[in-house]
């Protein structure tokens, strides 16, 4: 395998060495580069021999620098190669549940151990091959998050509608006896993988502690877009307060023998559930965000702080700003409201919940709230000076909703000035009161 280079850095020691675009880097040190993992851990050495196919020929070019220095090359995509699309068909995929018409990369399912590593992403461990197990141990690459739902084999298999997906289990055990660093998450179904399959995967993947660092349950998600699919429903209240009692107990049993819980519930579950959530202390490390697990426990710790050290205690002139989040924040963002109109003076905050009619009446997260209905709910409402949005309504790389619709068409339909902002409470405060 190779990589064909698509840029060389100005100034850079591939540049210095006569490197070009359109050449082929073939090895490094002897080893094939396939991807960009391949590419990151042989380039760490400090003596480095590029074996390079340029016109037909093939030089090594010699290199003598910093441990992790890189050499300035650039390659076509950012895995060097094609993403691996999912093998799985799982009976709660978000993605069978998006509706015709949007954009195409929204209904690309990735399962790319590559991607975990580098950005996160969870996957289900059907993709791996024993090369890609091989290599994981080898380069030491850690954390991996792994997608587990259950760890009863024929569950999974029944969940995932994937025959290998029990078998693929027995990696787990691998990885953590080579020291790589797990984390784990489990979508949790109503009636199918919690209870006591929700005990049995707690106590099963608790054997590989301390490899395995934590362990996040989420609520499956429902869109009204389901037709054809597996009959799934979301949580009811008692079996939210059923899901949360379990790991609860579990994680204080564990917490007494191992000092730490190991295993959390997402907000979403303490708030279907009618219950408070927990301090910023009890979710440890905050190892679980991207699950939603404490999200709002350190949204809550920063903005209490961001307003106990605040040198504002009067605005210089009235400000009112209004913000739109999702169903199921809002009572929450409206009490960080009420505290930051009690502290500064001349604040005025409207805090609006979003009703997810795009996703359906199941989706109440903030992060699944679309542009259009932004703009339906918002029209003819006061908001003030400013409209506040949390930042996880965007896609990541872009002011763009999932619905395709841009912030400057809200801002333009709703003739109001619309800033983004990130789960931070400081952040927030600033953006209320006019600081950013």
């Amino acid at each position: 395998m190779s990589a064909v280079i698509t840029g060389v850095q100005e100034d850079s020691l591939a540049y210095k060495k006569k490197i070009n675009k359109g050449d082929t880097l073939l090895k490094i040190n002897g080893h094939e580069i396939n991807d960009i993992l391949d590419y990151r851990f042989y380039i760490t050495e400090e003596k480095i021999d590029a074996e390079i196919l340029s016109e037909g020929k093939v030089r090594h070019v010699h290199f003598k620098k910093e441990q992790y220095a890189d050499i300035g090359l650039e390659f076509g995509t950012y895995l060097m190669d094609e993403k691996r699309s999912c093998r799985n068909h799982c009976i709660f995929c978000f993605i069978d549940q998006l509706p015709k018409g949007m954009r195409e990369t929204l209904y690309f399912k990735d399962d790319d151990a590559r991607l975990s590593f580098l950005m996160g992403n969870y996957i289900t461990l059907t993709n791996l091959t024993e090369r890609d197990v091989s290599r994981i141990i080898e380069m030491k690459i850690s954390p991996i998050n792994i997608s587990v739902h259950t760890t009863n084999p024929e569950l999974r298999v029944k969940m995932m509608r994937n025959k290998n997906a029990g078998k693929v289990l027995e990696i787990i055990p691998r990885l953590a006896e080579a020291g790589i660093k797990i984390n784990c998450q489990l979508v949790l179904c109503p009636g199918i993988n919690d209870g006591e399959e929700l005990v049995r995967s707690l106590n099963d993947l608790s054997r590989y502690f301390p490899a395995v660092e934590n362990i996040a349950a989420v609520p499956v998600g429902i869109t009204k877009y389901r037709q054809g699919l597996y009959n799934l429903r979301p949580y009811s209240k008692e079996e939210a307060l059923q899901v949360v009692n379990t790991i609860e107990r579990f994680g204080e049993q564990f917490l007494k023998e191992h000092g730490t819980r190991l295993a959390f519930a997402a907000d979403e579950f303490y708030l279907k559930a009618g219950l408070p959530i927990h301090d910023a202390a009890f979710y440890e490390d905050m190892n679980q965000l991207d699950n939603g697990v404490g999200l709002i426990a350190q949204l809550d710790s920063e903005f209490s702080s961001a307003l106990r050290y605040n040198e504002i205690v009067k605005l210089d002139t009235p400000r009112t700003v209004s913000i739109a989040t999702g169903e199921l924040a809002a009572p929450f963002i409206e009490k960080c409201a009420g505290k930051a109109q009690n502290s500064v003076a001349g604040l005025s905050v409207k805090v609006y919940p979003i009703n997810n009619e795009f996703f359906g009446q199941y989706i109440t997260v903030a992060g699944l709230v679309t542009g259009r209905d932004l703009i339906n709910q918002l029209k003819g409402k006061e908001l003030g000076d400013t409209l506040l949005i949390p930042s996880v309504m965007l896609k990541s790389d872009c002011d763009v909703f999932l619905d395709d619709v841009t912030v400057a068409d809200v801002e333009k339909e709703l003739n109001i000035k619309v800033i983004t902002v990130k789960n931070d409470g400081y952040e927030l405060l600033d953006a209320m009161t006019g600081a950013v």
